[in-house]
């Protein structure tokens, strides 16, 4: 009994240590990187080319848009709303992992709720992509991290180190975009949508001479910023003269595949949305999450010392880190995309590679929405395929991977000012 307390006591005792030793840092610290005072990069445009399955879109919209005209009910232009429900869907064989390559519209059939859709929208994979990194940038994260670096690199390389191989290994120029996004207790672009390889280059250089200054991981509020956008602080390598934006987020982007690869820890502290309502909005947007965890090391090193609970120092206790990749396996089940676990920085370059790997070889389908579905209800989606196109779906000898629900938006409440 004695010896149990006295290691408790000396977890803590080590914890109060290191943020002893981290508050010189913290004098000069910031809630967001420090912006360098000049830069030669201008000002970034978002991703607007036109690819060869946009023109389709705007071909079949111009054709709608004509039979829209046609439809005259008593000298009253009848107006129909289309929306379409987007279903990135990747295909491979169960026992060996391929993944399969040169299917046709012809070989899926889309089921929600049972009952067979009409695929108005298809495109084959290796079209361009669109991502979004969000990365976790607080004192957790630095904590958590030295568990893997230990006394040789500052703990934040864990979170940066997938951030600078990605950027700079998988985003191929001209047609795919990434931006950056770090949080602690709130979100902050650090670049816009770009894929020129001095201002990635820039970015993740900031993120290395930083080092993070507030303990808060309010990750809900970073995915919702991530998604839809919304009034923040500027572009930091824009360095703009506005202190604040309103900031575009992924569902505004049309072009290629879209996706946001989160790279955190899953513990969050007290973002102003929960997790019911982070995962509504996970499951509305149609955008794939690619999740790489973080504190995996951590946690497997001193569990054995850690309460059940949240110590009273606000330090995790073994729920919350269960919880944490409870929430991280929903948001990437619920989106359509993967969660990976990293344990070792060795593991880094496989996980990238498995997750590029799944984004280019989506295959992208788009169904009508019912208008008569219930706003804010789920709807089941099930895809099944007919590899070698004999009638019979294969779906025993193939995973298909895709999101397994849609739900139906919101209405918009009226502003009745």
């Amino acid at each position: 009994m004695r010896s149990s307390t006295f290691r408790k006591f000396a977890l803590v005792l080590a914890i109060l240590a290191l943020f002893a030793a981290g508050s010189v840092t913290l004098v000069n610290g910031q809630s967001r990187p420090q912006r360098p005072k000049k830069t030669d990069s201008k000002k970034n445009t978002r991703p607007v080319p036109k690819t060869a399955e946009e023109l389709q879109k705007e071909k079949e919209a111009a054709e709608q848009a004509e039979r829209d005209r046609q439809a005259i009910v008593d000298d009253e232009v009848l107006v129909i709303d289309t929306k379409l429900v987007n279903v990135d869907t990747v295909v491979y064989e169960k026992k060996s992992g391929r993944i399969v390559t040169g299917l046709t519209k012809e070989n899926f059939t889309v089921l929600e709720e049972g009952v067979e859709q009409t695929i108005t929208n298809f495109s084959m994979p290796d079209a361009p992509i669109t991502v979004t990194l969000v990365v976790e940038y607080s004192r957790w994260s630095e904590i958590f991290g030295r568990a893997v670096g230990g006394r040789f690199e500052p703990g934040h390389y864990e979170v940066i180190r997938p951030v600078a191989q990605y950027v700079s290994t998988f985003i191929k120029p001209p047609n795919d975009y990434a931006s950056v996004i770090a949080f602690d207790n709130r979100p902050t672009p650090i670049t816009d949508f770009t894929n020129d390889p001095n201002r990635l280059r820039q970015t993740v250089n900031l993120l290395l001479r930083n080092r993070p200054a507030f303990r808060e991981n309010n990750l809900f509020d970073a995915m919702k910023f991530a998604l839809v956008g919304g009034r923040a602080d500027a572009v930091v390598l824009e360095d703009s003269e506005e202190n604040k934006i309103e900031y575009g987020g992924m569902v505004d982007i049309k072009t290629g595949r879209r996706a946001i690869i989160l790279i955190a820890s899953g513990i969050d502290t007290f973002s102003r949305i929960n997790y019911d309502e982070a995962r509504k909005l996970v499951e509305t947007s149609g955008v794939p999450f690619f999740i790489i965890s973080t504190g995996n090391m951590f946690y497997k090193r001193y569990e054995h010392l850690m309460d059940a609970r949240d110590t009273i120092s606000g330090f995790p206790g073994r729920l919350t880190f269960l919880q944490a990749r409870n929430a991280m396996n929903v948001f990437a089940r619920d989106s359509g995309g993967a969660h990976f676990e990293m344990t070792f920085p060795g593991e880094v370059p496989s996980i990238l590679q498995s997750i590029d790997a799944l984004m280019r070889n989506q295959y992208s389908i788009a169904y009508d929405a019912n208008p008569n579905l219930k706003p804010g209800k789920k709807y089941k989606i099930k895809v099944m395929v007919d590899v070698n196109g004999d009638g019979k779906f294969d779906n025993k000898k193939y995973e298909v991977k895709h999101r397994p629900y849609y739900r139906a938006p919101e209405e918009e409440k009226k502003d009745e000012s």
